[in-house]
């Protein structure tokens, strides 16, 4: 258990958002995976729609990694965990290559992983020599790969790109700007996988591409040290939880499922747009989505609402999330102006906006404990109802979400990790009120706390948040 362990891996970056990085991504991982390689792909940051294509791509779970969300010794368990299993570890970044604190370079740098740049290189030529070489000795100290050429137009374009490097810069392809290949989006990032029919077609035909432009080596193995595991507490044994998945409801951190299982929880996944009747469950939660393209579909499934209404009624504990908390409310109006009346548990409205309403990570001091997560949404919710909590992010993002509290029910625009807190996630889906209210402290979370806070406020220089 602490021995470390090698496999090839690189983390694909851009010089901004927007670059394809997620659409080479999910190449190189359908590339490998269809040459017989056990693949494992990562994301870096908060992110619930990547990781659906990731996970269509490489045939296996996407996790997130984060030095603050996620922690450092979480992200390092992740990655040495992966290096057991596969023969190459793919983690897609987040924004530019060099944004934000902590930023993509960063996380690449502490775990020793190297960069693969992505370039678009449209209406480029030479420049893009200009731009590689730049990505790649910025910061002297972070490990370089090479460089992809996303979005080229002829053959020769693509050799005019791979000519301008220079320094021994490695050329790993080049996808071209077909339509076929490019993954659509609408306005909180990619459209679902499940809603792509031709999502593999779209996967097979850009790993054709790309494995045509270029060597199909693999790149060199790197070295993940072993973590310091420490194992979940039963504090859900036999606790049944329900929990919404469908069109509308679906962002979920799989590490969050994992920890409710590993402490002990069964899970019941349930359609609030298609089924009539919630699974027998004790807790519920409504993770989430895009609510405001179905809101229409899930005011007029009335059984499914008096079923939640019933679970609220009855003093159960119940969770909902950014989309889960809209569809707790009077009513939602989408960007159109069509109103939908829902569940009406959370009084107030919501009213979905054309332009981002809100982005940033988040941590928020419950009575369970603190938790970490992020928000991101493009609707405005106008309540009487008074927050128990405001969340607090890292870096001054915008956004300091509230949280509602009546009886058992907890419902923000706050998508939480619970891995960050495994204790107050416990207490928030515990049917006993009395044991949620004395929130048993597990000690996963000290160690998160310990470790993962710690480190990264010592490297990163993040203002320290109490656990």
């Amino acid at each position: 258990m602490n021995q470390p362990r090698h496999c090839p891996a690189v983390l694909i970056a851009a010089p901004a958002s927007g670059q394809g990085k997620t659409t080479v991504t999910a190449a190189l991982a359908r590339l490998h995976r269809n040459l017989g390689r056990k693949v494992r792909v990562f994301k870096c940051g908060p992110d619930f729609l990547d990781p659906m294509i990731h996970e269509r791509a490489s045939g296996a779970p996407v996790y997130q990694l984060d030095m603050w969300m996620v922690g450092e010794q979480e992200s390092r368990r992740l990655l040495w965990e992966a290096a057991g299993e596969a023969d190459l570890i793919l983690i897609e970044g987040v924004m530019g290559l060099f944004d934000g604190t902590p930023s993509s370079a960063d996380l690449a740098r502490h775990f020793g992983v190297p960069v693969l740049g992505v370039i678009d290189g449209t209406a480029m030529a030479q420049t893009f020599g200009a731009l590689a070489l730049g990505l790649a000795r910025y910061q002297p100290d972070l490990p370089f790969a090479g460089v992809l050429a996303n979005r080229v137009g002829t053959l020769r374009h693509a050799q005019l790109l791979e000519g301008s490097l220079t320094e021994g810069l490695r050329w790993y392809g080049a996808l071209s700007r077909e339509t076929g290949i490019e993954l659509p989006s609408r306005h909180l990032g990619l459209v679902q996988a499940s809603e792509l029919n031709d999502l593999d077609v779209r996967l097979d035909a850009a790993a054709q591409a790309l494995g045509s432009s270029c060597e199909v080596a693999l790149p060199p193995p790197v070295t993940f040290a072993a973590p310091q595991v420490v194992n979940a507490e039963p504090l859900l044994d036999g606790v049944r939880i329900a929990v919404a998945r469908d069109e509308a409801f679906a962002f979920t951190y799989g590490a969050s499922l994992d920890l409710l299982r590993a402490m002990g929880a069964e899970l019941s996944f349930f359609s609030p747009i298609h089924d009539h009747a919630l699974p027998e469950a004790d807790s519920l939660y409504l993770p989430g989505g895009y609510p405001e393209l179905h809101h229409q579909a899930l005011s007029q499934n009335t059984p499914m609402l008096e079923a939640i209404r019933a679970h609220y009624g009855a003093g159960k504990p119940l969770l909902a999330e950014c989309g889960g908390m809209l569809y707790l409310l009077d009513s939602l109006t989408d960007v159109d102006g069509t109103r939908a009346e829902l569940l009406g548990l959370l009084q107030g409205d919501a009213v979905m906006q054309k332009k981002l309403a809100a982005l940033a990570l988040q941590s928020v001091e419950l009575p369970e404990g603190t938790l970490r997560g992020h928000t991101y949404h493009h609707s405005l919710t106008s309540t009487e109802c008074q927050p128990i909590a405001r969340g607090l992010s890292p870096n001054g993002g915008r956004g300091a979400e509230a949280v509602y509290r009546q009886g058992r029910m907890t419902a923000s625009y706050v998508h939480f990790y619970f891995p960050s807190n495994p204790s107050a996630v416990a207490a928030l889906f515990a049917p006993d009120l009395e044991t949620a209210i004395a929130g048993k402290p597990a000690p996963t979370s000290a160690a998160f706390a310990d470790q993962n806070v710690g480190a990264a406020v010592r490297r990163f220089d993040l203002p320290a948040i109490e656990p």
